[in-house]
């Protein structure tokens, strides 16, 4: 429970720093950032699966590339739906998801990591 809260808190400093730097997407403050952080990870566990199953022959067509397109499009949706939170196009979501990709890959090696030295 607590990995997961930390997780949510960073991927929302994470959105705001990206907010600061990719033109066209705008957060306007924290408490934004962490419910679009809250959302982002609740359609990454229940409606991304479902839609890359859905567009599994695309993806594979596309060598895995399409899974980025529906990302972008996902994150562009959320916009929709919270307010505040504005990404001005398809091109701004795609240049946020693929920074957001590797800032959570980065995360999750870090706290994998940080486990394992409280372990030892």
């Amino acid at each position: 429970m607590l990995r997961t809260l930390l997780h949510i808190f960073i991927t929302a400093g994470a959105l705001l720093l990206i907010a600061r730097f990719v033109p066209g997407i705008v957060i306007p403050s924290f408490g934004t950032a962490l419910l679009v952080a809250l959302l982002w990870g609740i359609v990454g566990v229940t409606i991304r699966p479902l839609l890359g199953l859905l567009t599994l022959p695309i993806t594979i067509l596309t060598l895995g590339l399409f899974s980025f397109i529906l990302n972008a499009l996902l994150f562009w949706l959320l916009s929709m739906f919270v307010p505040g939170f504005v990404v001005s196009g398809f091109i701004p979501a795609l240049e946020a998801t693929l920074i957001l990709s590797v800032l959570s890959m980065v995360l999750h090696i870090a706290l994998k990591k940080s486990k394992h030295s409280l372990e030892n």
